[in-house]
């Protein structure tokens, strides 16, 4: 099943994006060291704005606190994310080969607690214009 949804998201965002735009870098919010967010492809549907990403988390490092405008499509490459809310509980653990959805408007961060290096596939789905993600305060959780 896993493998069946990956291929969708993977279909659904090359459909969508046709994997014709210039590839990029971009910045995770705030990044721990060492967090790489690459640009695979980009493009406009209307009012709607896709991106198809590759979020690379290292060891013990995080994405930082954030929230997004849109609903945010990942799939879990390699490592394991543990994903956690504003309440500083953990609100889910997804390990390779694992998918998730993110809501508008939902603060979050998610955090690489293991070994290897987490790399996400991630699909966003923003209003147009929108930044990938927006910075949000410490909600008064013991990590970062």
């Amino acid at each position: 099943m896993h493998r069946t949804h990956r291929t969708k998201l993977t279909a659904t965002a090359a459909a969508l994006l046709g994997l014709t735009a210039a590839a990029g870098t971009a910045h995770a919010t705030p990044p721990g060291p060492g967090v790489v967010g690459t640009v695979i492809s980009r493009t406009t549907v209307g009012d709607t704005d896709y991106v198809l990403r590759v979020l690379t988390i290292p060891p013990g490092q995080a994405t930082g606190w954030h929230y997004h405008d849109g609903t945010i499509h990942g799939f879990v490459r390699q490592g394991t994310l543990s994903h956690y809310d504003a309440t500083c509980g953990s609100d889910g653990v997804y390990p390779a080969g694992t998918s998730i959805t993110e809501r508008p408007d939902y603060t979050h961060i998610g955090r690489n607690l293991g070994t290897e290096p987490l790399v996400l596939e991630v699909l966003y789905v923003l209003p147009h214009g929108a930044p990938l993600s927006q910075d949000a305060p410490n909600p008064g959780c013991g990590f970062e």
